[in-house]
C-alpha cells in the first residue's frame, strides 16, 4: 500500500508539473499575443517608392511618439502574403489594422477576419468599398486626378500645342485599385470634354491600365507610339513610375520631351521635372497622411473619438489636400523635408537646381 501511495503521489506530482508547464506556456503565448496594439499593412515596393521612403518610416515614428506598440510590414505585391501578415498581427494582439490593400477581394477578406476577431480596420490610402472597415484615411483622390488633368492642359498651353489638336495618351494605374479609378474619374472630368469638343484627340489604343507596373507601362507606351507613328503630344501618366517609363521610352527612341504628368513626388520624378522631361507631379504629404492614420488608430486604442471630415463610399473619412508640383514650386518638397535636395540635385541634375 505504501508503495502504491508513493507511485500515486509521484503521478500527481507529474500531472501538476505538466499543468504548471502548460500554464507557463499559455502565459507566454498570451504575452506574445499582446505584444503589439496596432499594425500597418503596406502593399508593395513596385507601384511606388513612397511605401519604403515615406509611409513606413513616418508610421513607425508616429506610433513610437504616441507610445503605442506597432509593427509596419510590406506585402511585396503578394495578396496572400498580406493576408498572412494580417494573421500574424492579429495573433500578436493588434487591435487596430491600417490596411493598404492589394486587391479588393484580399482587402475584404483581411477586413472581415480582423473585425471578426474584434479588431478595428482603417483603410489607409486605398479604400475597400463596402467592407467592414471603420474609417478611411487618404487624400481626395478625385482631386488628385483633376490636378493631373489640369496640369497636362497647362503644359500643353505652355508649349503651344493646346490649339493644335494634340494627341493624348493615358497610362492608368491598376484596374483593381479603387484609387486608380478615382484618379481616372478626376482627370477624365478634365480631358473628356476636350476630346468631345475635338480640342484634344485621344491616341489610338491610348487609354490603358498598367497595374501600376512601370515595365508594363513602358511596353504599352512603346506600342502606343508605334500605332500612332510617334505622334503623341502629351501623356496622362497616373504616377511618377509610369511617367518615368514614358520618359525612358522617349529618350531611348531619340524623341523630344512632351508634357507628362505624375504623382507621388519621387526624387526621380522631381529630377525629370527640373530637367524638362516631366511637367509635374502630385505631391501628397505622406507624413501628414501617416500621422493622421496613426492618430486615428491611437484614438481608437485609447477609447477616444476619431474626427473625420468627409465620407467616401459611405465610410467616415479623413481626407487630405494634394498639391500640384512643377518646376516653379518644387523646392516646397525640400522645405517640407519630403524629398531631400541631395536626392535630387546630384550628377547631371545638379545644374537644374535652384
Amino acid at each position: 500500500m505504501k508503495r502504491h501511495s508513493r507511485l500515486g503521489l509521484a503521478s500527481v506530482l507529474i500531472v501538476l508539473a505538466a499543468l504548471l508547464a502548460a500554464g507557463s506556456a499559455t502565459a507566454r503565448v498570451a504575452t506574445h499575443k499582446a505584444s503589439i496594439q496596432a499594425c500597418a499593412l503596406l502593399p508593395d515596393t513596385k507601384s511606388s517608392t513612397r511605401y519604403t521612403l515615406f509611409d513606413a518610416p513616418y508610421l513607425k515614428q508616429a506610433f513610437t511618439k504616441a507610445g503605442v506598440a506597432a509593427t509596419v510590414v510590406n506585402a511585396q505585391g503578394d495578396p496572400q502574403r498580406q493576408k498572412s501578415q494580417a494573421d500574424g498581427c492579429l495573433a500578436q494582439g493588434a487591435k487596430v489594422i491600417l490596411l493598404d490593400e492589394l486587391t479588393l477581394a484580399s482587402g475584404a477578406a483581411i477586413t472581415n477576419d480582423a473585425v471578426g476577431q474584434g479588431a478595428t480596420v482603417i483603410d489607409y490610402d486605398r479604400i475597400v468599398p463596402g467592407s467592414k472597415a471603420k474609417y478611411y484615411v487618404s487624400f481626395n483622390n478625385v482631386t488628385v486626378g483633376e490636378l493631373q488633368g489640369k496640369g497636362l492642359v497647362a503644359a500643353l498651353k505652355q508649349n503651344g500645342m493646346y490649339s493644335k489638336h494634340p494627341v493624348i495618351a493615358e497610362l492608368n494605374g491598376g484596374i483593381q485599385d479603387n484609387n486608380a479609378k478615382l484618379f481616372k474619374q478626376g482627370y477624365d472630368s478634365i480631358l473628356n470634354p476636350l476630346y468631345k469638343s475635338g480640342t484634344f484627340v485621344k491616341a489610338k489604343s491610348g487609354d490603358q491600365w498598367t497595374d501600376w507596373d512601370p515595365i508594363k507601362g513602358q511596353t504599352i507606351f512603346e506600342q502606343m507610339l508605334t500605332q500612332n507613328s510617334n505622334n503623341i503630344n502629351g501623356v496622362l501618366a497616373a504616377n511618377d513610375g509610369l511617367a518615368g517609363a514614358v520618359v525612358s521610352t522617349l529618350q531611348h527612341q531619340g524623341l523630344k520631351p512632351v508634357p507628362v504628368t505624375g504623382q507621388d513626388a519621387t526624387p526621380t520624378g522631381v529630377q525629370y521635372i527640373i530637367s524638362g522631361w516631366q511637367s509635374g507631379t502630385v505631391y501628397k504629404s505622406v507624413k501628414n497622411e501617416a500621422n493622421a492614420a496613426a492618430a486615428a488608430a491611437v484614438n481608437i486604442i485609447k477609447g477616444k473619438a476619431v474626427k473625420t471630415n468627409g465620407k467616401v463610399s459611405g465610410m467616415p473619412s479623413i481626407l487630405l489636400t494634394p498639391v500640384w508640383v512643377t518646376k516653379a514650386n518644387y523646392t516646397l518638397l525640400f522645405k517640407e523635408n519630403f524629398v531631400k535636395r541631395g536626392q535630387v540635385c546630384v550628377g547631371k541634375y545638379a545644374q537644374y537646381c535652384k
